[in-house]
Formats: structure tokens, C-alpha cells, sequence
């Protein structure tokens, strides 16, 4: 049987944003990992209105810091994670979950409905 389309839509944003909430969770997890670079999932649409995710590493500088090792100040690069982005990303992406969730469930009601209706 061939997908009802927004049975397939719901289900492929689920994934996207499945995969896209991995790579926030790995930038959040590497904020203090030294030289450590982000990386952004970004959505775009894909084949028969499915949701396809491009995942690209950000190679912008981290934070530079001095570290004492003996009697010697090393230079060193932190991450370029910032919290102050990932976090609210984090968020938006829960809300859309839940929106794609609503989707799917919305959808299993009127098939419930339908298939009442004429049983």
C-alpha cells in the first residue's frame, strides 16, 4: 500500500529532526572539548514532500584560552560551541517533534473515525 502523503511527511520530519537533535546533542556534549568544531544539521525538503537533513561542520575558530603545563603558558583553541545557540535550537527542535507527533496522531484518529463511520 502506497503511504498516505502526510502519513509520509510527518514520519520523515520525524526522522530529520531525530537526526538533527543527535547533532545538537553531540555539539552540547563536546562544548568543552579542545579544538572540538560544531556541526548544523539544516532541513530542506526531499523527495514526495519527505524532509532530508544536510549536516555540515562549522570550522569558525573557538574560544582561544591560555593553559599552564610546567612553567609554560600554552596557547590553545577551545570549542566553537556556543550554549547560548544550542539550547533555544534544542528546544525548537522538541516543539517540532512534538508538532510532527500531533501530525501523526490527528491522522490516526480519522482513520479511526473513517473506519467507524463505515464498519
Amino acid at each position: 500500500y502506497p503511504m498516505i502523503p502526510s502519513v509520509n511527511s510527518a514520519i520523515s520530519a520525524l526522522q530529520a529532526y531525530k537526526t538533527k537533535l543527535g547533532v545538537t546533542a553531540e555539539n552540547i556534549a563536546n562544548v568543552n572539548t579542545d579544538e572540538f568544531k560544531k556541526s548544523r544539521a539544516t532541513l530542506k525538503e526531499g523527495i514526495n514532500g519527505g524532509v532530508q537533513v544536510d549536516i555540515k561542520r562549522v570550522n569558525t575558530a573557538g574560544r582561544p584560552y591560555q593553559k599552564r603545563e610546567g612553567d609554560q603558558l600554552i596557547e590553545k583553541e577551545g570549542s566553537n560551541v556556543s550554549l547560548e545557540e544550542e539550547v533555544p535550537d534544542m528546544m525548537v527542535i522538541q516543539r517540532t517533534y512534538e508538532a510532527n507527533l500531533k501530525v501523526l496522531q490527528t491522522q490516526n484518529d480519522m482513520l479511526g473515525t473513517l473506519l467507524d463511520i463505515t464498519g
